[in-house]
C-alpha cells in the first residue's frame, strides 16, 4: 500500500504561481512513476504530468512550459507558474508501482480567479 498526502493548493489571481506538494508513505520503494491528475467540473480526470523515478518527465501540451514537476519516491512536487482560470480543478497524486497498481490520494482544490 503507498498513501498520498497532498498539499499547497487554493486560490490564486491568473497569472500567479502555485507549488502543490504530494507527501508518500508505505511502501514507497514499490514507486515506478508519480503524478499529477486534475479534475475539472464536467470534465474528465486528465493527466497533468508524471515523472519515473528515472527521472523522465512528461506534461500535458495545455501545461508545458508552465508547470514543473519534481521530486522522488517520498515526496514529489508540481510548480505552477503563469496560471490560467483554465487551469482550476482538483489536483491529485497518484502513485504507480512496479506492479502496476495504482495508488490515489484525496484531491486538492485549485481555483484560479480575479
Amino acid at each position: 500500500q503507498v498513501y498520498l498526502v497532498e498539499s499547497g493548493g487554493g486560490l490564486v489571481q491568473p497569472g500567479g504561481s502555485l507549488r502543490l506538494s504530494c507527501a508518500t508513505s508505505g511502501k514507497i520503494f514499490s514507486i515506478d512513476t508519480l503524478a499529477w491528475y486534475r479534475q475539472a467540473p464536467g470534465n474528465q480526470r486528465e493527466l497533468v504530468a508524471e515523472i519515473t523515478m528515472g527521472g523522465t518527465t512528461n506534461y500535458a501540451d495545455s501545461v508545458k512550459g508552465r508547470f514543473t514537476i519534481s521530486g522522488d519516491n517520498r515526496e514529489v512536487y508540481l510548480q505552477m507558474n503563469n496560471l490560467k482560470p483554465e487551469d482550476t480543478a482538483v489536483y491529485t497524486c497518484n502513485a504507480l508501482t512496479r506492479e502496476r497498481r495504482q495508488y490515489w490520494g484525496q484531491g486538492i482544490q485549485v481555483t484560479v480567479s480575479s
